[in-house]
This record gives structure tokens, sequence and C-alpha cells, in this order.
């Protein structure tokens, strides 16, 4: 039988391997901002002299509205570490870390390990791109091989060609609403089929982007010729490597996505698998659009916008901004007069960073409507708790911007001639390589990270919060321009921690001591922010009992000494409880409603050594 192509580039990097898990070597790290901080503190607590991998680079595209000194300060300490210790710095301007890795440095057959749940847009390229949390990127920055959970191999099949209209971001909606937010953990997305060859690379890593919001270790798309015209355009032919699934590989799940009949659909508030086909949705008034993010931020989805905006008027009711992915992208609208086109239908240009994605600016109105070319619409993410966001194509957001309400451009012709056999600009201006002679440089709110105890294998605590299914990062440790200035600062931004949920969380636990967290499936789905274990952790919280959890957060829990306990049970607030744990069993008892749960401890020999140390850095 024969291989697929995850497990021909995953096999290639094993190191070693257990019954359940495999160790890899990671060739390429990357980090940004909002993570980046706290990765590259515990990187400097390992005390080596430099990074091990073949590539490691610090984008600045989260925390880049300046309204305060602590964002510049993290920017100088992520510059002065950069240059000291052997990685490429990516400035603020220079654009959103999976468009300008995915342009500038993603190499077919590699693996990438990022701190960002995003990190897998680089798989549209032909590489198996993982999103982590940074005490992992950090580790593998120092060399250490990256632990995962075999992957199951989901193989989907496109066929045929998408109409007018419709596009890979309808593709990855509509496997959204079939597999839904948790339908991908400990699984890779592995794409074949003839409709393979009608997606570019841009279109192929929208797809593998949104691939975080099925919960999946990653996705991959073949490198072909496809591939290599893009390397090509953008001066990197020499990178380029044919790699593709033998033809007798057997996947463990199968579907099959028919491109002719594929329409444009949405997801709804406030799930990425909410999917509804967007003619069921025509004529919803539209407040606010907005196109870019790391999922739709390319030059080719911005030829696509401004073929239906051209010689139109966004309606006055809606408010359109435009955030270019890259400072090529931004280059290459100007030269080709896009970005003249979008002036003139009355868009707002914005900075090329992730912005709104991640809160910063353009919160919504009071019960807006929000169209984004986003990658989630988790409750509050947008800034706005009553807004309603719907995840849309390029071609939806442009055509409802001008008409109003929700549009469907099915049968839009939007790239009658369009090329990509044009050689890109490689806008490296604001990229720096190290010179390894800067001096750390680290600002005020830059404190210490927090010494965790172990948590002891026998301890009484109080439910402090009892949650529903999905809860996700966002609603653990919000985002947004109020709380990101605080990522390098444990103490200040445990505060934070479910404020917009439940204002009187992190006080109650300071009140009470040690605590538990309960809730229902997935658990911690989203962003790769480890914030959201380290500053609960910080507030007392030992362990997490959920029916299932999200892949990076389970990790991040992990590393960080709290227990992750796979159990579906019921408590209200502040029972009490009591764990007793070992590596073969775990027992749970709620005291207050004298019931007892008792399961097979199903963690490795390595997370039960790191939870018994205090966490993984305690171990390193």
């Amino acid at each position: 039988m024969g291989k697929t192509l995850a497990y021909k580039i995953l096999d290639a990097h094993k190191v070693s391997e257990t019954e359940t898990t495999m160790d890899i070597v990671i060739d390429q790290t990357l980090t940004q901002d909002a993570t980046g901080t706290m990765a590259y503190l515990e990187f400097l607590s390992f005390g080596i002299d430099k990074v091990r991998t073949k590539l490691s680079v610090s984008y600045v595209d989260h925390n880049t509205l300046q309204n305060g000194f602590m964002n510049a300060d993290d920017h100088k300490f992520l510059q002065t570490v950069a240059d000291k210790y052997g990685i490429v710095f990516s400035k603020a301007g220079n654009g959103i870390c999976h468009q300008v890795n995915l342009e500038r440095f993603a190499v077919p057959g590699r693996t990438i390990l990022g701190s960002d749940s995003h990190t897998p847009t680089s798989s549209g390229i032909g590489a198996i791109a993982i999103g982590a949390g940074g005490l992992d990127v950090a580790c593998a920055m120092a060399g250490k091989p990256f632990t995962i959970v075999k992957p199951k191999i989901v193989g989907v099949k496109l066929v045929g060609n998408l109409r007018d209209g419709v596009s890979a971001k309808d593709i990855i909606i509509h496997l959204l609403g079939i597999m839904t937010v948790k339908g991908g953990v400990n699984k890779i997305i592995e794409y074949y089929g003839d409709g393979v060859k009608s997606l570019g690379v841009p279109a192929r890593s929208t797809i593998c982007n949104m691939g975080a919001e099925l919960g999946a270790t990653s996705s991959v798309f073949p490198s072909d010729e496809v591939t290599k015209e893009f390397l090509a355009i953008q001066s990197r032919v020499e990178d380029y490597t044919p790699l593709e699934a033998d033809a007798d590989c057997v996947y463990d799940e199968n579907y099959t996505i028919d491109l002719n009949t594929l329409e444009p659909c949405a997801s709804c508030p406030n799930s990425p698998d909410a999917v509804k086909p967007i003619s069921e949705l025509t004529n919803i008034k539209v407040d606010q659009v907005l196109i870019g993010s790391c999922t739709n931020s390319s030059y080719y989805d911005f030829v696509k916008v401004a073929s239906i905006l051209k010689g139109k008027r966004i309606h006055k009711d809606v408010s359109l901004g435009i955030a270019p992915g890259s400072q090529q992208v931004l280059q290459m609208i100007t030269k080709n007069g896009i970005l003249d086109v979008l002036l003139e239908a009355g868009a707002r240009i914005l900075e090329s960073a992730c912005g709104p994605c991640i809160g910063m600016g353009q919160s919504p109105a009071t019960d807006a409507v929000s169209l984004r070319t986003f990658n989630r619409n988790f409750y509050g993410r947008s800034g706005t708790n009553s807004a309603k966001v719907y995840l849309v194509s390029p071609e939806v957001a442009a055509l409802s911007a001008v008409n109003g309400y929700i549009s469907n451009p099915l049968g839009c012709k939007t790239l009658p001639e369009f090329r990509l056999d044009v050689e890109y600009p490689k806008c490296d201006s604001l990229l720096y390589k190290p010179t390894f002679k800067a001096e750390v440089v680290m600002g005020p709110n830059i404190k210490p990270i927090p010494h965790f105890e172990p948590i002891g294998e026998n301890f009484d605590a109080k439910v402090m919060i009892s949650l529903e299914d999905n809860i996700t990062t966002d609603h653990i440790m919000p985002a947004g321009a109020k709380v990101l200035p605080y990522r390098s600062n444990i103490e200040k931004i445990s505060e934070f921690v479910f404020s917009n949920i439940d204002e009187g969380f992190s006080k109650r636990c300071l009140a009470n001591g040690a605590g538990v967290i309960v809730a229902k499936s997935n658990y911690g789905q989203g962003s790769s922010r480890e914030h959201a274990a380290i500053a609960p952790r910080y507030l007392g919280i030992k362990a997490v009992i959920a029916a299932s959890f999200a892949r990076i957060h389970k990790k991040n829990l992990i590393n960080f000494g709290i227990l992750p306990i796979e159990l579906d049970i019921e408590a209200d607030l502040l029972d009490e409880i009591n764990v007793t744990w070992d590596f073969n069993n775990i027992k749970v008892t709620n005291k207050t409603k004298n019931k007892t749960w008792t399961r097979k401890n199903e963690l490795t020999e390595e997370e039960y050594k790191l939870i018994s140390v205090g966490g993984l850095l305690n171990n390193m």
C-alpha cells in the first residue's frame, strides 16, 4: 500500500515514535508578536546561544496598534532577540506572518511549526505546517523534536472546476459544514483529485488556513506545476520539489467535493461550522465589510474584489475596510491600478496586519452585521459582543458592500484576464537578517515567566466555572487592543481570563485558591495562544475537566502543568472536587454532590512526567 503525502513528509522528519505518537524534526519556525514575546522569554530561559533550525522568522503583525509604550517595547524586544540569536525579523508593516511566510520562506516538503494556529497556511505550498503553543515553538528553535499524536489522514477529493463567483473560501466553509469545528482533531486533511489543478497556491493556502477551524493538526496540497509557477513568480523556483501521494494510498476518511456544483456559502454567527448557502441569506442588511486577514489577503483575492468594485460605489450604509496581506500585495495592487479601483469605490485601506481579525480596531456597531473574509467569528472576537459576524469569500464581501445586503455572486466573472506568470516584487525592505551582535532590550511591561509548582497527585479544589461545548480560546483569554499589550505580563493579563462571559472569574480564583474548570466537548478550540493556559495556571487552576479538548490547547495545558481530564461531568459553581491521579488512572469526586467518576489515564509517559514536575519549563 502506498503512502499519503502527509506521511511521506512526516516520515522523512521522524526521529522516534511510539504506538500513538511520533517525534519529528522541525525545519522552520515562525512566531508573531502576540505570542512571540512569551515564546522568546521561554527560549531565553534555555540558555543556548542561537536557534538550531534551518530557518526561524519573527513577525510583528498582531499588536501593531501602538496606543502606549507596551507594544512598541515588545517589538524592540523581539527585534533584539532575533538579531542576537539568529532569527530573521519582519517589522510591523511588512505583512501578516502567514502571507509573508508563504511568499518568501515556505518550501515544499519542509516541516514548519508556528506559534499561531493558522500556520498551516504554508501547507498550501506542499509543506506540513503546524500551529502550536509558544513554548513548543521555543523548544523547536532549541533543536528539540516536536511530538504529535500520529494523525489520521482525511482524503478530500476535489473534482471539476469552480463556477464563476465561487471560490476556495467556499470549499473550506462547505467542508466545515460537513466535518464541524471538532471533526479534524488529530487529523491531517489532504487534498487531491483533478480539481486541485484548477486552484492556485493562494487559493490552496486559503483552504489550508481554515483547516485550523476543523481542529486539524494540518492540511496539505501536493507540490505540482502550479506550485512551481508560484515559486517562480516569487523568484524562488530553486525551492521547488514535486510531491504527491502515491496513487494506491488509502485514507482513513474520505470526502468528495464536486466543484462544478458548489455554491457560495457563509459561516454564520458565532461559529465557523454554522454554515448556510448564500442563497438562503440574501437580503440581510449589511453594516460592515472587511476584506483581508491571513485567509484572504493575497493579490489574487484583491484582483477579484477589484473586478466587482470597478466603476461602482459601496452602499452609503456600509463601511468597507481593505487590508492587504503583505507589503508585496500592497505594491502589486498599487502598480496594477487595483488600489485606485478600491479607493474610488469608497474603501478604507488598513495596515498590512492582522488588525480586525484579532480584534485590533474596526469593531462593528452595536447589533451590526459584519461580513468578513476572515477565519473566525467567535463570540466577542470582533470587539462587539452583540455583532453578527459572517465569514464569506471576497466575492460575496465585495458584492454585498456595493448592494448593502448579503448578495450572491454566483455567475460573476471576476478573473477574465488574470495572469500569474509575472514576477512579483521581492519586497524584503522590512525583513532583517540577524547580525548576532544586538543586546536584548526588555521594557518595563515585560515580566519574568511565573514559576509553577507541581499540582500533586491528590488535591482538593473548587469548580471556578462550568461551561458548555466549543469554548474557544477567545472565551478563555480574550484578544483585542485592551488585552493584547499585556501578553508579556502574566500577572496583569490574568485579570482578563473569561472576562467576556464571567467578569468575576479571576477574583474568584484568587479568593478561593486551587480551582478546576469544567466544560463539555472541544474545550479550547481556536487560537494557539498559550496565555489561555498560563493565565488560568497563575490563578490557581490545577485541572480542566472536559468531555474533549482541542489539540493545541490540550498540549498547552500539559506544558504548564495543568491536568486535562477527559470526562463528561456535571458540576455547579464552587462545588468541591477531589482529584486523585497517577500514570494509570484518574478519579474525580464531586464531594458536594457525592458522585465519583473513574477513568483510565490516557496521558503519554512524557505528558505524565511534564505535569508531575509542574510543566515543560521545569522539565527543561
